[in-house]
């Protein structure tokens, strides 16, 4: 796994906690932005509440269940940033349960987007160049071990 700077860890760590306690609203940001990106990603999303359309979907109770899980693994992702090698099997097993449900890594590059939005829009003027290339480098750490568990997945799934 790749490491990053203590100037990117500084800067991570700084911009999250600026975002508050309470994440689920800057999800719902980061989630709006996703759906703007690519649409075709809403389908991946089936719950009992009907999820056809973004405002149904962002209010269904299952929805907000899941941008909570990704907002904390974002926090853990920002908690573990000395010793991110622990979260190794968790982002494995996250990169094969992506899979099980159909996405497809390219997404992962747009989910990307939206969370650099989604921190744009929610430190304003806080967001600088240098703040969103050290989110970039953390991001891809987590991206990267995500596809490893993807790919080993398909492996699995191809047997």
């Amino acid at each position: 796994m790749e490491k990053l700077s203590s100037k990117d860890k500084e800067l991570i760590r700084d911009s999250w906690e600026n975002l508050g306690k309470n994440k689920v609203p800057h999800g719902i940001v980061m989630f709006t932005r996703l759906f703007e990106l690519d649409p075709t990603l809403l389908t991946l999303f089936s719950y009992k509440t009907k999820c056809g359309v973004v405002p149904e979907c962002l209010s269904s109770p299952e929805f907000l269940e899941h941008v909570t899980k990704v907002m904390l693994v974002i926090d853990a992702a920002v908690s573990h940033l000395d010793d991110l090698h622990t979260l190794e099997d968790f982002l494995l097993n996250l990169g094969k349960k992506h899979q099980d449900v159909g996405v497809k890594t390219q997404s992962f590059a747009v989910v990307g987007e939206a969370l650099l939005y989604m921190l744009q829009c929610s430190l304003g003027a806080g967001y600088t160049a240098a703040l969103g290339q050290a989110w970039l480098n953390m991001y891809s750490i987590v991206v990267s071990a995500m596809t490893r568990g993807w790919a080993k997945n398909g492996e699995h799934k191809s047997n």
